[in-house]
């Protein structure tokens, strides 16, 4: 019998605001009422940014607030070598090509005139025009270092016609929770995305999957402004013959204007509150748990 587990997967590069709070506490609290698993995950893949300090505050605010894991914290950092195995095995079967250009040099050329049609957003910003996407196939050799290596999304959805998933919150469409993205949409909406960074052997999109599936999650339970990258998560669970979660996209707490909270945003950030002596209590009245 497969065990009901959520997580919640902080990056320690700032504080934890109400909207962090909403997100775990409603993940532990799903957890605890399915009789499941609740788990913590740090994502300290940028190390530039990730500092220890944040790590062990965020640690303390989850405890203040009642979020208790079972099990060890999982750190990005310390599964190099799943990341790298799994880009081995990608660049193998040609599914990724080497990608040396800049934002700027994205941008002005997804911005370039092409019959007076808008650049496409996706779910990493605006979709990469395939600069320098290989025209005469997979790259032979060994997988290179020290680049951006993105995905070859044509090729990927080759042999799949379209990726399905299960929705349960938010972004569900219309009455149904099954939402179904089409291969010509994943090519032209979402484009070849990076799987792996210049400077780290891997992205988010290929680190998400890899640690949900090491950690055995089976609800993924995260905020809506995530439900576009989902698409992107299931495909890599496909190629990499993963099993898929059952996603939750939740809705999003902001402020007074609507704008969604940033961890810059310190007002709202959990250890203020706690400062001005407001209990978890008061936390969860905030959220509306």
């Amino acid at each position: 019998m497969v065990t009901f587990t959520t997580r919640f997967a902080p990056s320690p590069t700032g504080p934890l605001h109400l909207g962090h709070a909403y997100s775990a506490l409603l993940a532990h609290d799903m957890s605890r009422a399915a009789g499941g698993q609740f788990l913590l995950r740090i994502e300290d893949i940028d190390q530039t940014r990730c500092k220890p300090e944040w790590e062990q505050k965020i640690i303390d605010d989850l405890s203040w607030l009642g979020v208790r894991w079972d099990a060890p914290p999982l750190r990005q950092f310390d599964r190099l070598t799943a990341y790298q195995a799994a880009l081995d095995q990608l660049w193998s079967r040609g599914l990724l090509y080497p990608c040396a250009c800049t934002r700027r040099d994205i941008t002005a050329a997804a911005s370039a005139p092409q019959e007076g049609a808008e650049p496409l957003i996706g779910p990493d910003g605006l979709v990469y025009p395939g600069t320098c996407r290989p025209e005469n196939g997979p790259i032979q050799g060994p997988r290179p270092d020290n680049i951006a290596l993105r995905l070859n999304m044509a090729r990927a959805m080759e042999a799949i016609p379209e990726i399905t998933f299960v929705e349960t919150g938010q972004c569900t469409m219309g009455h149904s929770d099954k939402i179904t993205v089409a291969a010509q949409e994943m090519i032209q909406t979402v484009g070849d995305v990076v799987l792996s960074r210049r400077d780290f052997p891997g992205s988010y999109h290929l680190s998400v999957v890899l640690d949900d599936a090491a950690q055995g999650v089976t609800e993924v339970i995260r905020g809506k402004d995530l439900f576009e990258a989902t698409k992107i998560h299931i495909l890599l669970q496909i190629l990499m013959r993963i099993p898929s979660p059952v996603y939750h996209h939740h809705r999003l707490i902001r402020d007074s204007n609507g704008k969604r909270l940033a961890k810059r945003d310190d007002a709202r950030a959990i250890a203020t509150f706690r400062a001005e002596g407001k209990g978890p209590d008061d936390i969860r009245a905030m959220v509306g748990l």
